[in-house]
């Protein structure tokens, strides 16, 4: 079995054994990683699975045509790279609403547990020992190479890095040999395309647990789909305060609120969002194959930039996220991010340990 990351979106799949093969392949499952500006990953079973693959465009996107039909090809390449048929049924995981409350706390926990490992120096814990992973990057990216390369041999195994000169799938090769091909190399496969980043929420001792209130401040984007998803799932209090007009996707919106589980604000008010935020969280106004459209989007937010005012309305008591990379002076001040309430840098390394978590869960480990 293979399993593949494209980040923004996460798949992990399931599969039993494959006689051609000759061999047992392991339990997989997909799910939806945390979103950041505008690139999506998934990790999934190759080898002898199916994966299914939902693309969508960020809402008020404005993407050049070359960008567009670089975007299209490697989503049409994606598609069949994703519908690889196996013998064997498969059970598919596309987003993280698909995970139930029981299996998220696991995979957080199990996430803390092996980042405290490491962080005693404990190099005995060896997962990934005589396993490859193989990492496709349509488009660069340093926290999603380092921190899957890194924490990968951490755990004993070995990273390849494929670049976009590397490997262009549906255009040098075509994308069925590819999956074929890398699927019976390695056991997993990890690739950065054209669409949204994802990243995993994790904070505080990596635990959802503890969470109350998280009031987002920007775009209503991936990142807020994701929360909203997530708040399907584990019970908190959302907030998402954005600009008439950048609000989240109705429908992602009503999914979350019809759960039943979390409470969900829309608001067009970022200082009457944040006062009592446990977590107030940010990200650039212009993502990927919008920064045509900056200079409008800047003007359009005046009075969104996460500030020292507003975090003092927020409270004592509230953290400053961002998935980064961040454009300090537009979205958020130097001196927010740099202050002592700032968790943007532990955030950065805990996407690495919820990475692993989750290779982990797919191995069955």
């Amino acid at each position: 079995m293979a399993a593949v990351t494209i980040f923004g979106s996460a798949f992990l799949h399931s599969s039993t054994a494959d006689p051609v093969a000759g061999g047992s392949l392991r339990r997989s499952s997909a799910l939806r990683l945390l979103p950041s500006s505008s690139t999506r990953a998934w990790f999934f079973g190759t080898r002898g699975s199916r994966i299914s693959c939902r693309t969508s465009a960020p809402a008020h996107s404005a993407i050049s045509g070359s960008e567009e039909s670089e975007r299209k090809a490697s989503s049409r390449a994606l598609r069949y790279f994703f519908t690889c048929r196996s013998v064997c049924p498969i059970v598919d995981f596309l987003h993280i609403s698909d995970f139930d409350k029981a299996t998220i706390l696991k995979i957080i926990n199990q996430a803390a547990e092996v980042k405290a490992l490491l962080k005693s120096g404990d190099r005995t814990f060896l997962p990934f020992k005589g396993k490859t992973m193989a990492m496709i990057f349509a488009k660069p990216s340093m926290r999603t190479r380092v921190s899957f390369e890194t924490g990968f041999f951490l755990l004993g195994g070995h990273a390849i890095y494929l670049g976009p000169d590397d490997i262009q799938m549906g255009k040098r090769e075509e994308t069925r040999d590819v999956a074929r091909v890398l699927s019976r190399y390695n056991d997993v496969i990890m690739a950065r395309v054209f669409a949204h980043q994802v990243m995993t929420p994790i904070y505080r001792k990596c635990t959802v647990a503890i969470l109350s209130q998280i009031v987002y401040v920007g775009d209503g984007n991936n990142i807020v789909h994701s929360w909203l998803l997530l708040a399907s799932v584990v019970p908190f209090h959302f907030v998402c305060a954005c600009p008439k007009g950048f609000e989240p996707d109705e429908k992602t919106v009503d999914k979350a609120r019809n759960a039943g589980i979390s409470k969900i604000e829309i608001t067009n008010d970022p200082k009457e969002a944040v006062r009592g935020a446990d977590v107030v969280y940010a990200d650039v106004w212009a993502s990927m194959g919008q920064k045509e459209e900056a200079a409008y989007r800047k003007q359009k937010f005046q009075g969104f930039q996460i500030d020292e005012a507003l975090m003092e309305i927020a409270g004592p008591q509230a953290y400053f996220m961002h998935c980064l990379p961040a454009e300090r002076g537009i979205e958020v001040t130097d001196g927010v991010i740099e202050a002592p309430n700032s968790i943007v840098f532990p955030q950065a390394e805990n996407r690495m340990h919820a990475q692993n978590a989750i290779m982990l869960h797919l191995f069955g480990l």
